[in-house]
């Protein structure tokens, strides 16, 4: 046989090397997103029930007195009135009904995000009744300094608890009035953002949120 005709089978050779190869990998790529299609499908179910549960207990946290929570549509506030009014740094990402066991509107429950924390965003649920007064927060994403901006849920989560006021204010000598929050000593960057993240939340309560509900 040639040389020529040598080279010509070897490259007859060669390309259904090719072919065998790619179909190989076709089939196995074809597998596997069959079987992650099919672990999808089994663990979807359980992920959200796990999901709805988790956002049910967060909730709880922040107001203990109602029987079960609803979602509502988020309606944006205007951005230009938002920035305006201190809060740029703040997002509303969710809002709750509270209700009693008869259905009827106790309050709300909004989640919050700032991104004023000093290791990141800092997020967190506000339980709100229908007068305004705050039920308590509860911390869901926290990263900062440990020992300082980390005892957050500690120190400053239960100054908010049972205030009934327009804003907030933290200070650095301690506390004197309602509106006002002790901050954590080194840690006032920590204070500033959760003070604020409470404002934020507060102040869409009072400026886009119906007192009897958006559910009933």
């Amino acid at each position: 046989m040639s040389e020529i005709a040598n080279q010509e089978v070897k490259k007859t050779g060669d390309i259904g090397g090719m072919f065998k190869d790619t179909v190989i990998l076709l089939v196995i790529t074809l597998a596997a997103g069959l079987l992650l299609g099919l672990v999808y499908q089994i663990t979807k179910e359980p992920i959200a029930v796990q999901k709805e549960k988790t956002k049910q207990e967060a909730c709880k946290a922040v107001f203990a007195e109602a029987a079960s929570f609803t979602e509502v549509e988020l309606i944006e506030p205007d951005a230009q009135e938002w920035a305006a009014a201190g809060f740029a740094q703040e997002t509303v990402d969710e809002v709750m009904e509270a209700q009693d066991a008869s259905g009827a509107v106790l309050g709300y429950v909004i989640t919050v995000t700032t991104k004023e924390g000093y290791g990141g965003d800092i997020r967190f649920t506000i339980g709100i009744t229908k007068d305004g007064t705050v039920n308590g927060i509860a911390i869901l994403e926290i990263a900062e300094t440990a020992g300082l901006g980390m005892r957050a849920e500690e120190v400053l989560a239960p100054q908010f608890a049972a205030k009934n006021v327009e804003k907030f204010e933290y200070s650095k000598s301690g506390a004197a009035a309602d509106n006002q929050i002790d901050a954590i000593s080194g840690a006032t960057i920590t204070t500033n953002a959760v003070t604020n993240g409470v404002n934020a939340g507060l102040y869409y309560f009072q400026t886009t949120l119906p007192a009897d509900g958006q559910g009933n």
